[in-house]
């Protein structure tokens, strides 16, 4: 079952992947999540999210916006960038569920 298991899909049951608003040739704002998504998943990889930026680790440098190196240092958007967050969320727990191995934070891919 986890082979037919994509990861766009997953992230639009989860309310995090970017959808833009167009209707034929006119595009009429900027990017924004869809809002049929399932409500509690959402609202769980959102506590999820707001967790891994307080804790230290690569997630909270990512977000960071008193670090040099930080996303919303270099001026995006918060929810932005905590959506990013959240997607790289759901990302580590499809990896770790189709690999079927606990989380390692110290896991260096074999391709790197």
């Amino acid at each position: 079952m986890l082979k037919r298991w994509r990861l766009r899909p997953s992230d639009c049951h989860a309310g995090v992947a970017p959808f833009n608003y167009q209707s034929g040739s006119s595009v009429r704002g900027r990017p924004g999540v869809s809002q049929h998504a399932r409500k509690r998943l959402k609202s769980l990889f959102h506590l999820g999210a707001m967790a891994a930026i307080r804790a230290r680790g690569e997630l909270q440098d990512y977000y960071q916006p008193v670090r040099r190196c930080g996303k919303v240092k270099e001026g995006k958007n918060k929810m932005l960038v905590l959506n990013a967050v959240r997607n790289k969320l759901i990302h580590r727990v499809y990896a770790v569920v189709a690999r079927g191995e606990k989380y390692d934070k110290s896991y260096v891919s074999p391709l790197a």
